[in-house]
């Protein structure tokens, strides 16, 4: 249950906040007369708010191209368009932030914070920056002029005397453009400075030691106006130069680097592709520069860890690094390189298992939660994430009951969630409904949760739970989603967070997407001095699998493949920056074992509500699906981060605080467990422990069961679809399982030599 940018709070004060909101929801009832609705088959949505319901916030501060777009919200420079004085914006290794006083260029530097929960967060503030401005105007006001797939112009100026700074992720440049006049260069206080042997070029090594160089183009003309103030002459039709910060002070490196200082990005472009036969996802980078001077074309493109780990053919190709709060940053002399990710696979649902002597209580446990169904779905009006959750966790259920063999129980599920679709989807409810707002480009819904209207927070997670609780009942009743029914809306939610085309008007590229930094972003106006935040790495997984199920389920091959490389692309992300499985991002001073809160400029041990470990912990792990294998990639992992959260919850009991319910989470963390030691984690299970808001205790026994017959995951086999699951028990056996989606049997081969004819339309297993 991630909330970007919601003050910490009780869980009590979270839940009562939401009972406020739906108390709120029924006091602004009317229709106001401009709210028409847009029929979408039985579906419908409107185009203003319903009464005193507020609208998503206006973004300002754009310009050129941008104001004929969608607003990219959601994006780690999106605070740019959004505020007059915007937050520092991180692109990695640099850091920007436009001000009245000119724009200013920073190379933040680790900071290790202690906090009253006895660990540490890491900051990179931006700090001590290069501050660049116009001798012959002001730049009181910035605004977003063009935004690539991981580069931004920003102007600041006003009409048509302006500054025009280019920012990529990854870049250790800053190239600039003024439309008129010098540039004054204000230094960090105790910087030193000199020109160098070559006269365009003027040397900064900061105080804190880091090391900058400033290129002009020939002709100009460095002077120094007082002790940390210099003035570039740019000579009339060179109006441009550039900033580089070097990863150490010699003059080989500054030679090695210094040709790429006139190749300036024009254009950033990322391209997909999925090998279903391989399993492989391909991701191209492009970058496209304008050479304002010498032979040099290529940019100096910087490479996060999870674009160079395991890629020996790039990795061999770059040339110095720069530490970062990601890691390495490793410098490549090239407009275009490629990663390759292996997808795992996924499966809608596991089939029926046995149980053995638990036989009795599985049934017995999912007969009483049939009793509770209607209630699990959640108080009409809680707004779309908690709606969300109720209908994803009725639909999980749903499988289990199917599988088995209960089918009047999966039936009244089935309808149990149609029917809430429906009174949501249709429009009709006094409280309930969709709007969609031209002005930003986006889809919201009422009543607004944890501020996913007012600062567009979340999207991804709120409407992921929708589309994969459609997903699952289109896969029973295909009518259901057909565009004369409820399909258009499922899309048009679909297209609000992943919408795949550049330069639209009705929606952005990947709204929540950031393709460079291979993650999303939660917040949708990147508050604060931190940068851009996302919490529940798992919540945006649950997302991606929604589009890779619809898109298989409505033959929209083109959505599905997206969403398997939204899906492989994000996995990896976390296993880097959240879990840092492979060592190469926490410094030694941090000393939890993952990353709960990942921002631009910091990475903390914590949740938006709550300290309470447990609930730190589990929030990037739910909601844990047959989609949710990935968790298992390491099993010492798994077993260090549940010890790591017990020994964080005998310290939250020493501050005189306590867990409420104290097993709180309980099954999320058995099914955590059991994808390491399926076994234990099923003879832990309680048939009265807590239940997570999104979780049944019918899906968590389902899942424990079939682990501790079928065992771990298997990650490093393969199939040729994308709907497969490989697991392996103590004794040796392994299984094979695939879901096949079309009208005709198919033989599913795995990358070990096994094969599996594939039944159509369900699942087909095979143990060896």
């Amino acid at each position: 249950m991630k909330k970007t940018n919601f003050p910490a709070t009780t869980w009590w004060t979270l839940l009562c906040g939401c009972a406020l909101a739906c108390l709120s929801g029924l006091s602004n009832a009317q229709s106001g007369p401009q709210a028409e609705s847009i029929s979408l088959g039985k579906g419908k949505y409107f185009t203003q708010p319903k009464s005193s319901d507020k609208a998503p916030p206006g973004a300002p501060y754009r310009s050129g191209v941008m104001l004929e777009r969608a607003v990219p919200t959601n994006q780690w420079y999106s605070s740019l368009v959004f505020k007059e004085a915007p937050e520092a914006l991180f692109a990695h290794p640099l850091s920007v932030k436009p001000t009245a006083k000119g724009l200013e260029v920073a190379y933040p530097q680790k900071q290790i914070v202690p906090t009253p929960r006895l660990d540490v967060e890491v900051h990179y503030p931006h700090a001590n920056p290069l501050v660049f401005q116009p001798t012959h105007f002001k730049t009181a006001r910035s605004t977003l002029d063009k935004a690539s797939d991981w580069a931004i112009d920003v102007v600041s100026g006003e009409g048509t005397k302006q500054l025009k700074a280019t920012v990529a992720h990854g870049s250790p440049f800053v190239s600039f453009r003024v439309s008129e006049g010098d540039v004054d260069l204000h230094l960090p206080e105790g910087a030193a400075s000199k020109v160098g042997t070559d006269s365009r070029v003027l040397r900064v090594d900061a105080s804190s030691g880091q090391f900058f160089a400033v290129f002009g183009p020939t002709g100009g003309v460095w002077s120094m106006r007082a002790p940390g103030h210099w003035r570039l002459q740019l000579p009339e039709g060179k109006k441009y130069f550039s900033a580089l910060v070097l990863p150490d002070p010699s003059d080989a490196t500054l030679a090695e680097l210094s040709p790429h200082a006139y190749a300036f990005i024009s254009d950033t472009r990322v391209e997909w592709h999925y090998d279903e036969q391989a399993s492989k996802v391909t991701t191209t980078f492009k970058a496209t520069t304008e050479a304002m001077e010498g032979p040099e074309q290529r940019p100096l493109l910087g490479l996060y860890p999870h674009h160079w780990l395991r890629n020996d053919a790039v990795l061999a190709q770059t040339r110095k690094a720069l530490p970062s709060i990601r890691g390495l940053i490793r410098l490549l002399p090239a407009a275009e390189f490629r990663t390759e990710k292996t997808y795992t696979g996924l499966l809608p649902h596991w089939p029926a298992v046995d149980a053995g002597n638990k036989k009795a209580l599985l049934e017995e446990v999912m007969s009483a939660d049939l009793r509770q169904a209607r209630s699990m779905l959640l108080p009409m009006g809680e707004g779309p994430y908690w709606q969300g959750k109720g209908l994803q966790r009725l639909t999980q259920m749903m499988a289990v009951f199917e599988q088995q063999g209960h089918t009047a129980g999966r039936d009244r599920l089935l309808e149990l969630v149609k029917g809430r679709m429906a009174q949501w989807l249709g429009g009709e409810s006094r409280k309930t409904y969709f709007h969609y707002d031209r002005n930003l480009g986006t889809v919201v819904s009422y009543p607004e949760e944890y501020f996913s209207v007012q600062q567009m927070n979340d999207h991804h997670f709120h409407y992921g739970y929708w589309i994969r609780a459609a997903a699952e009942v289109a896969l029973r009743d295909p009518q259901w989603a057909q565009p004369t029914e409820w399909g258009g809306m499922i899309d048009l939610l679909i297209k609000d967070i992943a919408t795949p085309e550049r330069g639209r008007r009705d929606f952005p590229f990947l709204r929540n997407f950031d393709p460079y930094e291979s993650h999303s972003w939660a917040s949708g106006i990147g508050l604060g001095p931190d940068g851009n935040n996302q919490e529940s790495s798992s919540e945006a997984i649950n997302a991606w699998v929604g589009l890779i199920l619809w898109g298989e389920l409505k033959g929209d091959r083109a959505l599905r493949d997206l969403g398997v490389w939204l899906y492989t692309s994000e996995i990896e992300a976390i296993q880097n920056y959240w879990f840092d499985l492979h060592k190469l991002v926490f410094p030694k001073e941090y000393k939890n074992v993952e990353v709960s809160m990942l921002f631009g400029g910091k990475y903390a041990h914590n949740t938006w509500w709550t300290d309470e470990p447990r609930q730190i912990h589990g929030i990037n792990l739910l909601p844990i699906t047959t989609a949710s294998l990935y968790l298992g990639r390491d099993p010492a992992f798994i077993l260090r981060n549940l010890e790591a959260m017990d020994k964080e919850s005998e310290i939250f009991k020493s501050r005189g605080k306590r867990a409420d319910p104290p097993d709180i989470w309980g099954d999320i963390f058995l099914k955590y467990r059991a994808l390491a030691q399926p076994q234990e984690a099923l003879a832990q299970w309680q048939r009265w422990g807590s239940v997570e808001f999104g979780e049944t205790r019918t899906h968590t026994l389902h899942w424990l069961l079939t682990l501790s017959e079928r065992g771990t995951p298997v990650l490093d086999v393969t199939a040729d679809t994308p709907f497969y699951g490989v697991f392996r028990n103590a004794s040796g056996q392994t299984t094979y399982w695939a879901y096949n989606f079309s009208s005709q049997a198919r033989r599913v081969q795995f990358s070990d030599g096994q094969q599996l004819m594939a039944e159509p339309r369900r699942l087909s297993e095979l143990k060896k």
